[in-house]
């Protein structure tokens, strides 16, 4: 399997950030890591492995990319209005340098997002804010609201970065055409999140899959039986 490791400086974050690509060629997927996880954090604990038929046969190739969430939901020491600032920071880096590096070199017009646990609220927060940009959500295990990591306070840049808020006005075009998959199993503490986004998502007629699956807890081994089953819907 090719691999590809880079560092990219941000301007809008003023710092680098570092990203490992897997595969020569494919659909691009740009994957996120768990709470505090570092850009390796998605092979370290398989899931390009489960991913690899896919990556070595071209269908797709995978973008592990750093977040900041040492600088934002993590980082306790910071008031919650940098927090969630400095979130908003963060993808607009997503939105405005990394993606559409990345739909340039894949030659396509829109990606797939994905993630584990809170990778899954960094996916589901990039793709129904930017629908546009994004055909494919795959989270597994994740929870959607940040409203419990800010101590209270909001602001439009909360709102703007909670999709269980932001969703229920959305009315971007877009939305009805992405592909969802919501992870998630009668064990996992965020099932109760999975099921909410799926009930506004009903509400607004937008087609997903809740995938509730049995005997499976809130770890790697069940996220990496999930993904090849997503990444088996992608139609390049």
């Amino acid at each position: 399997m090719v691999e590809n490791y880079s560092k990219i400086f941000s301007g809008n974050l003023g710092i680098s950030l570092e990203m490992e690509v897997y595969g020569h060629w494919g659909y691009p997927i740009l994957a996120f890591p768990t709470s505090l996880g570092r850009y390796s954090q998605n092979k370290d604990f398989n899931l390009i492995a489960a991913a690899a038929p896919f990556i070595e046969s071209g269908k797709i190739k995978i973008f592990c990319i750093d977040t900041i969430d040492s600088l934002s939901f993590y980082n306790e020491s910071l008031l919650p209005s940098q927090r969630i600032h400095n979130y908003a920071l963060y993808d607009k880096f997503l939105n405005e340098e990394l993606v559409p590096q990345i739909l340039n070199e894949c030659n396509t017009q829109k990606l797939g997002v994905a993630g584990c646990s809170f990778g899954g609220y960094h996916a589901a927060n990039y793709a129904l804010k930017h629908p546009d940009k994004t055909k494919y959500l795959f989270s597994m295990g994740g929870a959607f609201d940040i409203k419990p990591r800010l101590d209270g306070f909001y602001n439009e840049e909360v709102f703007f970065n909670n999709p269980l808020d932001f969703l229920l006005n959305a009315n971007d075009a877009n939305l009805w055409q992405l592909k969802i998959a919501l992870g998630t199993s009668n064990e996992d503490f965020c099932k109760d999140s999975n099921i909410q986004l799926s009930h506004i998502l009903h509400q607004k007629s937008i087609p997903h899959w809740l995938d509730i699956r049995s005997g499976l807890a809130h770890d790697w081994p069940a996220w990496c039986r999930m993904f090849p089953d997503y990444l088996a819907q992608i139609e390049n």
